[in-house]
């Protein structure tokens, strides 16, 4: 298998070069091309104490070798954008050997920590899982949602794709196959570890999971290809800012999908779950969408099986794009009911 080529000035390669000459900077670029992991990590893994660590690390940032995050009090680091992008990392990662013992030492160590992490995060899902498979046993089943999410998004590719409000992270693993670089947003830092846990037991190393603000997205104007926003707005207060906010960041040729319940009358979802709306209007949607510049070009109603009975919800899904005039989508707009 032939490995990329990098793509660089000589000025950027020099500084490459002096930033991952160095035994223990070398180890840590290792590391962090295969998981993301913070301070604390990396001074279990290497046997070091956290000054040493944070100067190796100072270093590697200033040279565009890797890149910082806050998420809550911890500050979490992953290999940049831009060493990912050119090659050059992988390169020199690629090359070292897997059975060398300091190599191999260091994936067992990091291997431990991955895995406690996980644990810590699995104990939080459990602690909220009941809640979850309640909500899920009164609409359609699951499966039946994510092939009409991805029946309406399309096989794509998607250069960039975005997650709003990503919770476990499954919509990344789900759209995985259809995008180049996925970016998963929450607020919530137990469900981004979760989130994390999985897309590195899954090994996207094409996704990763951020703390970030809904109403403030962290991306440059119209750069994103395709949007899910995945039963989110039923938690928000104020639905149509997100909705704005997605519209600004998504691509002129864009599709914004959106799934959420359909208004229902049980009002116990407020207090048991914390849901802000009972079901989120298509008439709502619509007009939010319109005032943020896009339109629906699909819609599809999936209806729960008689067995849920009388608190059964209907799940809802729309598909946005940006408005232009005389827009036209290649087929009128889709109205579904399906069961």
């Amino acid at each position: 298998m032939s490995l990329p080529l990098p793509s660089l000035s000589s000025e950027d390669a020099v500084a490459r070069l002096r930033a991952i000459a160095e035994p223990t900077r070398l180890r840590i670029v290792a590391l962090l091309f295969s998981a993301e992991l913070n301070v604390k990590d990396l001074t279990q893994v290497l046997g070091q104490s956290q000054p040493r660590i944070s100067r190796h690390l100072k270093l590697l940032a200033e040279a565009g070798v890797i890149e910082r995050f806050r998420e809550g009090t911890w500050v979490n680091l992953r290999l940049s954008e831009a060493a990912r992008a050119d090659g050059f990392v992988a390169t020199v990662v690629a090359a070292l050997d897997p059975a060398d013992h300091t190599t191999s030492r260091d994936r067992e160590r990091a291997a431990a920590v991955l895995d406690d992490r996980a644990k810590a995060a699995e104990s939080f899902f459990a602690d909220h899982a009941g809640q979850w498979d309640e909500i899920r046993s009164l609409h359609v089943d699951e499966a039946q949602v994510e092939a009409a999410m991805q029946d309406a998004l399309g096989g794509g590719p998607f250069a960039n794709f975005l997650d709003l409000g990503t919770g476990t992270g499954r919509i990344l693993e789900l759209f995985a196959k259809r995008f180049d670089r996925g970016v998963g947003l929450d607020s919530n830092q137990a469900m981004l570890a979760y989130a994390r846990s999985r897309i590195e037991a899954e090994r996207l190393s094409h996704a990763q999971v951020r703390q970030g603000d809904i109403y403030n997205i962290a991306l440059r104007d119209r750069t994103v290809d395709a949007i899910v926003l995945h039963q989110v707005l039923h938690f928000l207060t104020r639905p149509e800012a997100a909705l704005e906010e997605a519209a600004r960041v998504l691509a002129d040729d864009g599709q914004l999908l959106i799934v959420d319940f359909a208004p229902h009358d049980n009002a116990s979802f407020r207090e048991r779950f914390a849901h802000r709306a009972l079901g989120i209007a298509d008439d709502d949607v619509r007009q939010w969408l319109a005032a943020a510049g896009l339109e629906v070009t699909h819609h599809e109603m999936l209806e729960a099986p008689a067995s849920a009975g009388p608190d059964a919800l209907t799940v809802s899904l729309w598909l946005a794009a940006r408005s232009t005039p005389n827009h036209q989508t290649g087929q009128s707009e889709k109205e579904s009911v399906s069961q």
